[in-house]
């Protein structure tokens, strides 16, 4: 199947698990048809299901898993980190059963030890934030889309890791789950009184700005309908993003960066840490960088390298992806 072929599956599959009778869906309850019920058998038939080296692949590293709910200010519900449980078991009738195999892989919710001097973060937002042991603190990498999402996460790591401070923030690229959180972790004031370093790719500014100020409420509302926002967490509603579990639609901020990487290749040293920064524009955002940390023998591919379902044409109208160029 093409890559293009891919992306708009994805985009179908996951906002329509049951969208009529004429999709062969049981009618307003929701309930699989059975022609539904036929397919979705049948293709379970053809998949490997019991091969289980991608839920041990996905649960390597697993030190703690969180439970309750992130709230917002005013009280309502972000993110339920209990609400997954349902995927459990095979596939029902009502969905495709690789979308539900990918669903219980991406369910894998908690704080990860990747190598030493490395954790992450995943499934407190739809997509993870990594910390980076530096020599006086952490150098945080992507702080999720919600100050709210990414101050529970960095509360969590805490917990379990210690009260350690955030020493610098990388942003890999310029779409809002990667760096709206970033007054969860710090705040503009503590950057400035620090000279906190920020670093991201050259041009992110304008390509953030672009996509989250000058069309943001239009794509706001949109990613509603791509993200299933107001879906119920259930085998009859919302079973995944394909990236990840779901957006926090919270609290959304910005810092400007410090360092911008512009070269093809730069190093930094950041809080005692070299850096291998590789400036990869118009691939899977319009500016993103990759990175690699050569003494740790570690690689961060950002959304360019995914395990995950990702998109060539979002639903919510982000720029399309240069598909060669991704490649590329």
């Amino acid at each position: 199947m093409s890559r293009t072929t891919v992306a708009l599956s994805f985009a179908f599959i996951l906002l329509c698990p049951g969208c009529g009778r004429d999709a062969g869906v049981g009618g307003a309850t929701g309930d699989a048809a059975a022609a539904t019920s036929a397919a979705n058998a049948q293709m379970a038939a053809s998949l490997p299901l019991g091969d289980r080296q991608g839920f041990e692949d996905a649960a390597r590293g697993l030190l703690a898993r969180p439970t309750g709910k992130i709230l917002s200010a005013d009280g309502a519900v972000l993110v339920d980190l209990d609400a997954w449980s349902f995927l459990d078991g095979a596939a029902p009738p009502t969905v495709n059963p690789s979308l539900w195999r990918h669903a219980q892989l991406n369910a894998n919710v908690g704080l990860f030890k990747v190598t030493d001097g490395i954790h992450q973060l995943r499934g407190f937002d739809i997509s993870n934030m990594t910390l980076i042991d530096g020599k006086t603190g952490w150098i945080v990498v992507d702080p999720l889309t919600a100050r709210e999402s990414a101050a529970a996460a960095i509360a969590f790591a805490r917990e379990h890791l210690g009260n350690k401070p955030v020493s610098a923030v990388i942003f890999t690229h310029s779409h809002a789950d990667h760096f709206g959180g970033v007054l969860g972790v710090t705040s503009a004031q503590d950057a400035a009184a620090r000279g906190l370093p920020i670093v991201a790719p050259q041009g992110f500014m304008e390509e953030a700005t672009s996509e989250n100020v000058m069309v943001g409420v239009a794509m706001g509302r949109r990613s509603g309908f791509q993200f299933g926002k107001d879906l119920p967490r259930d085998a009859k509603g919302f079973v995944d993003a394909g990236l990840g579990k779901g957006v926090a639609y919270g609290t959304f901020g910005i810092l400007p960066p410090t360092q911008l990487i512009g070269a093809k290749t730069e190093e930094l040293t950041l809080d005692g840490v070299r850096f291998v920064f590789h400036n990869t524009p118009n691939t899977e955002a319009p500016a993103e960088m990759t990175f690699e940390i050569p003494a740790l023998k570690a690689y961060c591919g950002a959304e360019i390298l995914v395990q995950t379902m990702h998109n060539l044409l979002p639903v919510r109208g982000a720029k399309v992806r240069d598909s060669l160029g991704w490649a590329g």
